[in-house]
């Protein structure tokens, strides 16, 4: 069963998901989680006749009773013991190659790595024309900023108080 022709790219694939998350890693061993993910991103689980339980239970069953990482001999162990599981309707070196293909040459997927995103709150914050109260002073009608007049208070030396509509029009109703 070993002298397969895609045996390179079997082994290349066991290095790239030992590797994965890991800085430390050689890639000459391969922990749990890191089993579990080659499993589900080379569709070796399908949730019938592979559930996540079935890979669990192989990992442990094929690593040595203290280890807590399999090598390559017990990652195609493993591969041989899920093999007859994944494909029934084969005989057992049938279903090992076709789960050896499965494997061979993927790489693990970064589904699910989040992104930043741009817009939403961002731009709900930094748009001018939703300021209330002394924040609204700062901008003017266009957005753009008015500085230091925006900033500071300027003081209003005409006697009346801030924001009366009828500023200046006392001089007119007292000389009617």
């Amino acid at each position: 069963m070993a002298g397969s022709p895609d045996m390179a790219a079997l082994e290349d694939s066991f290095r790239k998901f030992a590797v994965y998350g890991d800085t430390k890693a050689t890639g000459q061993e391969m922990n749990g989680k890191n089993w579990a993910k080659l499993c589900k991103d080379c569709k070796v689980t399908d949730g019938k006749g592979v559930t996540s339980t079935d890979v669990d239970i192989v990992f442990s069953k094929v690593k040595g009773k203290t280890a807590r990482v399999i090598t390559y001999e017990e990652f195609k162990n493993a591969l041989e013991d899920l093999a007859p599981k994944r494909f029934k309707d084969k005989s057992k070196e049938e279903a090992y190659e076709c789960i050896c293909q499965l494997v061979a040459g993927k790489e693990p997927a970064n589904v699910g790595v989040t992104k930043a995103k741009a817009g939403g709150a961002v731009e709900r914050l930094t748009d001018t024309s939703k300021y209330t109260g002394s924040h609204k002073e700062r901008f003017d009608e266009s957005g753009k900023g008015k500085g230091k007049g925006g900033r500071e208070d300027i003081v209003d030396t005409s006697g009346y108080v801030s924001a009366y509509k009828h500023a200046g029009t006392y001089d007119a109703k007292v000389k009617k």
